[in-house]
């Protein structure tokens, strides 16, 4: 087609996510299998890549946007505007997770971290008692300074004895058969106690001028 030699993209094709260090295309496609075409970045410099019609410029390319020109009887026609982003992806999943404290009293706010390190391509589920109602609410942080984190924060408010238990997170690779899951135990209890274990009898003797100590336990 002479009018349209680049097939439309939908826009979904104009946003490419790569993970770092993987080959990738840039799909102008023409309607024209003959078609000589040109690769441009930003600075409208020619980028040099291989081309399949049916597929486009396929090569390692670094983030940034990336536009295609071709020729038609003398007249110039351009691609849409492709943008590839580069995501950190190591074959590794590092994950920590983290609780302030693993004891609470009801109507404390339960708080616990997943952090996943190294990662941007991820997919983290929970698992946690209070998860049927959908108690929980959850909030990323993705943190590019110093180094790659995402910090997964689940916040329970208003505990109660029934949110006691395991608090798992899962942390599944988005695209390589790779996971990780880390757990921490919480217990909430209905009240605040003080538990005290005496290391001495009811009922105790000592000699006159005698030094005794008195040892309590206290939980």
């Amino acid at each position: 087609d002479p009018d349209m030699p680049f097939v439309p993209s939908i826009p979904e094709d104009q946003f490419i996510l790569v993970e770092e260090g993987d080959p990738t295309a840039i799909p102008c496609r023409t309607s024209d299998p003959d078609a000589q075409v040109t690769l441009t970045n930003s600075l409208d410099k020619a980028v040099y890549a291989f081309y399949d019609s049916k597929q486009g410029f396929i090569g390692n390319f670094p983030a940034g946007s990336y536009t295609c020109k071709t020729m038609v009887k003398g007249v110039e026609f351009k691609s849409d505007e492709f943008l590839i982003y580069i995501l950190r992806a190591t074959s590794q999943l590092p994950v920590e997770i983290e609780a302030l404290k693993t004891v609470y009293k009801t109507g404390e706010t339960i708080v616990v971290t997943c952090v996943v390190f190294d990662n941007e391509v991820v997919n983290l589920q929970w698992n946690y008692p209070g998860k049927v109602k959908e108690k929980g609410l959850i909030k990323l942080d993705d943190i590019k300074v110093p180094s790659q984190k995402l910090v997964y924060t689940l916040t329970i408010p208003e505990a109660s004895v029934k949110d006691t238990g395991d608090y798992e997170c899962t942390a599944r690779h988005a695209t390589k058969e790779v996971k990780e899951n880390k757990k921490v135990v919480i217990t909430v209890h209905d009240k605040g106690f003080v538990h005290l274990e005496p290391q001495f009898s009811p009922l105790e003797a000592v000699n006159l001028h005698e030094v005794k100590n008195f040892v309590v336990d206290v939980e």
